[in-house]
């Protein structure tokens, strides 16, 4: 286990060490803040951030940020293809990378797997890292934050960035700021690993049903499984054993895929939005969150992590804008001002898009004029090529 250090004051500490935590240092040293003005806390250990099975889907712009970070390649399956339909209902949109000159739409990754490749840059370029440590409290004083760790002990920052991520139901247990939104939209996602017959190289389906959106996403041998659904039904779903599962799948998804053969076993979590209040409190602001600690989003088009991502580049150039000649950020408020009215249009387009399509599915039974309207509008989607062209931009870019 690795112990906290004897810091007691630091210029930058970011909470959370997942991805979007790991990239931010990274990118702040490449902006021209020292290694030793960084440190990163957080709750998980080594072993356990390696071995998070989860699968994560990266935009083609995603990437293109990790390599940046000399943080690829990293173990990854190409996502060539969307599919996006509407279950028992015409229309359908085909989204290709080839349409865009791109070598792919995005990639399903581990991440475990993007960790271990951040972490093992941040080990190399110096960067402190604290785990696991639970940070209990934080106060935000006049010219620094205290942060009050579990056992006891205080670390003291000019400036702190939250970028502790986790699901709707850790980011619920939160204390929430006035004027954040929040809704539960009485979904659960079921996961899993399947394995099919007639996979299609490269093509991930989104697949809309009266009870949520139903993802498969091409990874490794198989297909990574979100499948969205009203509580009761995950519960019944999981209960099932896996020649049940596979069949109430198929049933769900249709033959697109030819038969499913294997599931691996079955995970699952609640969904709801969670978006922080984004204006700065006082022209003394020196606390800010992104990533997940600032939005939760409904996983349907998979936006969350990439969300996080453009979160962090944006907040490094700001921080970057306000270097002085000490290496340290003469404005913290200027800095995070900046940060948040940049990134006010991509933050608003990916939760509106991600909150109203699922909205659609957790109270619109089958059959209503809403959910009827989709499956035209898809196919309007697919015949009308800019509107086709700002989807896939917006799917691989965030908005800009």
């Amino acid at each position: 286990m690795e112990k906290p250090s004897l810091t007691k004051h630091v210029h930058i500490a970011i909470c959370g060490a997942g991805p979007v935590g790991q990239a931010l240092a990274l990118m702040l040293q490449q902006q021209g803040y020292a290694a030793s003005d960084i440190l990163l806390l957080d709750a998980k250990t080594a072993e356990q951030a390696r071995a998070d099975a989860r699968s994560i889907a990266l935009s083609y712009g995603s990437k293109q940020i990790l390599r940046a970070l000399h943080a690829w390649p990293i173990a990854a399956t190409a996502i060539t293809q969307i599919h996006v339909s509407r279950r028992a209902h015409f229309g359908r949109s085909l989204i290709k990378a080839a349409d865009y000159a791109l070598p792919a739409l995005g990639y399903v990754a581990r991440y475990g797997d993007i960790v271990t490749a951040l972490q093992n840059l941040i080990q190399q370029r110096g960067i402190a890292l604290q785990r696991p440590v639970q940070v209990s409290a934080l106060e935000e004083q006049a010219d620094l934050v205290e942060l009050t760790l579990a056992d006891g002990s205080k670390i003291t920052a000019d400036l702190v960035i939250q970028a502790e991520g986790g699901t709707f139901s850790a980011q619920q247990q939160l204390p929430q700021k006035a004027g954040g939104r929040h809704h539960d939209y009485q979904q659960t996602a079921v996961i899993a690993h399947i394995i099919s017959d007639t996979p299609i190289a490269g093509r991930a389906f989104e697949r809309f049903t009266d009870q949520g959106p139903l993802a498969l996403l091409p990874q490794e041998d198989g297909y990574a499984l979100v499948w969205c659904m009203r509580p009761d039904n995950a519960q019944t779903i999981l209960a099932l054993d896996d020649s049940a599962f596979i069949s109430a799948l198929q049933t769900a998804f249709g033959g697109r895929l030819g038969k499913f053969i294997k599931a691996s076993r079955r995970h699952a979590y609640p969904l709801g939005l969670m978006a922080q209040e984004t204006a700065p409190t006082s022209a003394k602001t020196r606390n800010v969150k992104i990533g997940n600690a600032a939005q939760t989003l409904h996983p349907v088009a998979g936006q969350g992590l990439n969300l996080g991502l453009r979160d962090a580049v944006v907040l490094a150039k700001c921080l970057a804008a306000q270097l002085n000649t000490q290496g340290h950020c003469q404005s913290p408020a200027l800095a995070i001002s900046d940060f948040i009215s940049q990134r006010q249009s991509d933050r608003s387009a990916t939760i509106k898009i991600t909150d109203s399509m699922a909205r659609i599915f957790a109270s619109s039974p089958d059959g209503a004029l809403s959910q009827s309207l989709l499956g035209l509008g898809l196919t309007a989607i697919d015949l009308f090529t800019p509107a086709k062209k700002l989807l896939a931009e917006q799917m691989m870019y965030g908005w800009r």
